[in-house]
């Protein structure tokens, strides 16, 4: 019995502390989002003298010095950037860290998701968060609007078709995150794209995923294929194709289909019918879909879990609350979810490979 109140009054301890993470919950973000419109880890990285005083923090990005000393002081807090004595040890000054150089909007090196920040901090996305609320109450025949439509009127693809400032950033957020995670696909898969002569991308905007994947594999052509006015702005690219058209018509035909980041943005009706359409583009016996994408865990852990594991698993948490936000009938699947659509789409087999990130290669044979 004492057990048990001192087991309920240090919950009631600790809720006292977590409930404050949901009151100031966005001041992460935000600070964030300032640290890079600011372009603070590059003045700290390129500036002469390390560390860096919050004098010349501030002259070098033309801040505020009251003010900038309170955003720093909140990211040092979080990890975000180090405070350490100067060489004199009369003063301390700013230093990175790996996770501040991931918020580099300059830095094009396979690590900075910056880009995915300004995406997910941008006006037109964290109005519908704000409208969750309205999706999980309404009907299951989904009469009430997705939150995403209710604030702007149409569907998030519509919205950057009429927007190119958005649509821009939407495709900044997209190769950032191509640029972190196809290199590791590459790595894993490789033995995959051995005897592979044609790979085609589905939904594959500007192009990024190829230009990765035929560096990586030069005996590869690669058709980079999306919605017309998605190619009209595509890179040109040595060994790539760019092809126009809809994937809810028809793939183009190819020996292997790769599709990143796609069918998430789907329910399974849209994701079935996807599938089928790359199902039907590669050849019947050697034919293969590398799917990459997040696989939620099916139930609650019973034994100890890595704590990267538990963080991934958080993110692909997070994520499935993004799709239902900025989607209609997006969302993240579990294997079991996993197992329904490609079966229903007709595929003979599949396996998982696990590339260490919130997703993995899902691998569907024809």
């Amino acid at each position: 019995m004492e057990e048990s109140k001192r087991n309920l009054l240090d919950e009631e301890a600790k809720a006292s502390l977590d409930i404050w993470r949901y009151v100031f919950g966005f001041a992460d973000m935000a600070a964030a989002k300032c640290a890079i419109d600011l372009k603070i880890p590059e003045a700290i990285e390129n500036h002469p003298s390390q560390p860096v005083t919050l004098a010349e923090l501030s002259f070098a990005v033309s801040a505020s010095p009251s003010h900038l000393h309170r955003i720093m002081r909140f990211l040092v807090h979080q990890g975000v950037f180090k405070e350490v004595p100067t060489k004199d040890g009369l003063a301390t000054g700013y230093t990175n860290t790996p996770l501040s150089r991931r918020m580099m909007i300059t830095k094009r090196d396979g690590k900075s998701l910056a880009p995915f920040v300004l995406f997910e901090t941008s006006p037109e996305l964290i109005d519908p968060w704000l409208r969750l609320s309205s999706v999980v109450s309404s009907p299951a025949n989904g009469s009430h609007p997705p939150p995403f439509d209710s604030v702007h009127g149409k569907d998030l693809w519509a919205l950057a078709d009429d927007n190119p400032c958005f649509n821009d950033v939407i495709n900044e957020a997209m190769a950032c995150h191509t640029r972190l995670v196809v290199p590791r696909v590459a790595a894993a898969c490789h033995d995959l794209f051995e005897g592979v002569a044609t790979v085609v991308d589905v939904g594959g905007s500007t192009g990024e995923t190829l230009a990765i994947l035929v560096k990586e594999f030069p005996w590869i052509k690669g058709f980079n294929f999306d919605l017309p006015q998605v190619i009209e702005v595509a890179q040109v690219l040595d060994g790539v194709e760019n092809v126009g058209g809809d994937m809810f018509d028809s793939v183009p035909k190819c020996d292997a289909v790769f599709v990143k980041w796609v069918l998430h943005d789907w329910g399974d009706k849209d994701c079935i019918r996807i599938l089928k359409n790359c199902k039907e583009a590669v050849p019947p016996n050697i034919g293969k879909v590398l799917i990459v994408e997040s696989i939620i865990r099916d139930q609650k852990k019973t034994m100890i879990v890595e704590d990267r594991d538990e963080k991934l698993e958080q993110v692909r948490l997070m994520l499935d609350m993004g799709m239902m936000a900025h989607t209609s009938t997006g969302k993240e699947r579990t294997l079991k979810e996993w197992d329904f659509v490609l079966n229903e789409a007709g595929f003979a087999r599949y396996e998982v490979r696990d590339i260490d990130d919130v997703q993995c290669v899902i691998i569907a044979y024809r």
